[in-house]
């Protein structure tokens, strides 16, 4: 928190719905549900089974209900979020665990609900993917919905909001979101989020201003203080000045300009003003809609995180993973699509049992490419699924965490004796499907001269790669300014791939943060990005820039920052960069 003037305090947490909103804040805290514990006796434990399921059976219909809701009132898109939610319903481990934990405890269903939720829960809040993480408040959600129908409550609180407020909550739950009332929500200030959490997805889709990540924030505000939402860079005032109620009032009307001009481009080709492309990809997670696919804007897709469909009681076998793959190959066919098989493992695995023991160290541990050369049973599943898959449209499938070339090679003999696996039951697929590997280790990094006699094709993995190229965790609070992209090290390395794969003729694409904040997907573009894979928000302001420029530009931007000396003057130099280009500052620049 940094104070300002009179009584004006400012918060800085995480740009997750783009507007600027000013009212009266509405303290939304849901408070935990308080669970029964009984003993149940032997014989009447079939009922708390017919309860159990009666409570399964209203929460899907009211997800549904929902659904419908969410589809006729704003689009297919938006209303494909709660398939996620019926997903976790229709977990048969679930399901099973919380049986088997009543019988085994011989405590009532709700106890035992609320015992295997809660490690579901745990599990996927510890993971360390943004993405994937986020799930939890997916499973929260849902749980929280079953766990009223087993009690006969109803969660209720913000429908009591009488007139227009800024909505400060915990945490925002997808269900919430859908019940908003657009008229009476202004913006929206979190604790807790991510700019990839579902709840906040549907903010976006309603044009509600929000800002989250901003921890005990709703400890900090009482009903009716005003509060003052910047949406577009992570801004929030409490208490706002009248200078900065007039300053941000035209900051409002530039931004939404801003946001159209963006918006113009993008089902434009992303090319340079000398007409020199780079193709802008998706990254996925298996959950997106094909609204999202097919109008993002994108050239194919970049990376689909296929772990998603691991993390539930049991692995897909080869045929569901393959439905899946297909759908999405045919969705984006002509363009390609780039799957990454299994990062599972350590800190990617809610069931321990898999393993055996809990690693200290998940982050470097027995996970990714590493479980898979092991468990080559579960592998080849996924590899014959992926290259069934092929037959569909463009396929491409790389390797994660790749540390070695013996590991690439160890993968692509598996991938080999999938083909022949496949020809002999007489499958169709694509026997030239291009497999490449993550440069997300540093020791991959200085190894791609290496790597690319067994490769087609590199994607940086930027999030990873800084992580442990500068041994910061970017999750710990205390040691999460390090975190610094635009470290010299970092840009080093960046260049020596680039480099590896120009020399060897092995394309090289990128897929972290980094090919999502326009200046620094213009930097890679210069170094030698041959595709850059982001998130589809930020599509069309990447294409801005690009179509803004010349090549030559892009390239002596990334000549100066190679020759920077620290992270401040590479800053300042993308700071002149986008000024000069644009007049304009991007969100994502304010918080260099």
């Amino acid at each position: 928190m940094a104070p300002t003037t009179s009584n004006e305090s400012e918060y800085k947490g995480i740009a997750a719905s783009p507007g600027v909103a000013h009212g009266p804040a509405y303290v939304f805290i849901k408070r935990d549900l308080e669970i029964p514990r009984r003993m149940v006796a032997p014989e009447q434990m079939e009922e708390e089974i017919a309860r159990f399921e009666r409570a399964l059976l209203a929460t899907r219909q009211q997800i549904s209900q929902i659904r419908a809701e969410i589809e006729e009132r704003l689009s297919e898109e938006e209303a494909s979020i709660f398939d996620a939610h019926m997903l976790v319903l229709e977990d048969r481990a679930l399901i099973e665990d919380t049986i088997r934990e009543m019988i085994d405890s011989g405590l009532n269903i709700e106890h035992a609900f609320q015992e295997v939720s809660n490690r579901y829960i745990d599990a996927f809040a510890n993971i360390d993917d943004e993405y994937i993480k986020e799930r939890a408040t997916d499973i929260r959600d849902v749980s929280r919905r079953v766990m009223n129908n087993l009690l006969g409550k109803r969660d209720s609180g913000l429908d009591r909001m009488d007139i227009p407020h800024v909505l400060v909550v915990d945490d925002l739950t997808p269900s919430d979101t859908a019940t908003l009332d657009r008229t009476k929500v202004l913006g929206i200030v979190s604790n807790q989020g991510s700019r990839t959490s579902h709840s906040v997805i549907m903010a976006r889709s309603i044009n509600v201003p929000c800002v989250v990540g901003i921890k005990d924030f709703s400890s900090q505000v009482q009903l009716g203080d005003p509060v003052l939402v910047d949406g577009f860079d992570g801004t929030v005032l409490l208490q706002p000045s009248d200078q900065s109620l007039f300053r941000y009032g035209k900051i409002k009307i530039e931004r939404q300009n801003i946001q159209k001009r963006f918006q113009a481009v993008k089902d434009l080709p992303a090319a340079t003003t000398d007409g020199k492309t780079v193709r802008l990809m998706l990254n996925i997670d298996g959950l997106e809609s094909e609204e999202v696919l097919t109008r993002s804007g994108a050239e194919g897709v970049g990376l689909f995180r296929t772990e998603g469909l691991f993390l539930s009681g049991k692995f897909p076998d080869e045929d569901e993973q393959f439905e899946v793959y297909k759908r999405i190959v045919q969705q984006m066919s002509p363009y390609p699509v780039t799957l990454r098989t299994l990062d599972l493992g350590g800190d990617k695995n809610p069931h321990s049992s898999l393993y055996g023991y809990q690693e200290a160290n998940p982050f470097m541990g027995f996970r990714a490419i590493r479980f898979c050369l092991e468990n080559t049973e579960v592998f080849k599943d996924q590899l014959r699924a992926i290259l069934r898959a092929s037959a569909y449209g463009k396929t491409k499938l790389m390797y994660p965490m790749i540390s070695s070339c013996e590991e690439v090679v160890a993968a692509n003999v598996l991938l080999e004796e999938a083909k022949n696996e496949l020809m002999k039951r007489g499958e169709q697929f694509d026997p030239d499907i291009q497999s490449g590997c993550m440069i997300e280790i540093p020791s991959a990094a200085v190894i791609t001269d290496l790597l690319a006699d067994h490769c087609k094709f590199f994607s940086i993995g930027t999030n990873d790669l800084i992580q442990y190229m500068l041994a910061v965790d970017r999750v710990n609070d205390r040691i999460s300014h390090l975190y610094e992209p635009n470290n010299p090290a970092i840009m080093r390395a960046l260049n020596f791939i680039f480099e590896s794969g120009r020399r060897k003729r092995v394309p090289v694409s990128v897929c972290g943060e980094m090919a999502s904040d326009p200046v620094y997907a213009v930097l890679l573009f210069g170094m030698g990005a041959s595709e850059l894979s982001l998130n589809w928000s930020s599509i069309a302001e990447v294409k801005y820039l690009i179509r803004r420029i010349t090549f030559a530009d892009a390239r002596q931007l990334a000549f100066s920052v190679l020759r920077a000396s620290g992270p401040d003057e590479i800053a300042q130099l993308l700071r002149t960069f986008q000024k000069t280009h644009l007049g304009i500052e991007f969100p994502s620049m304010k918080n260099w």
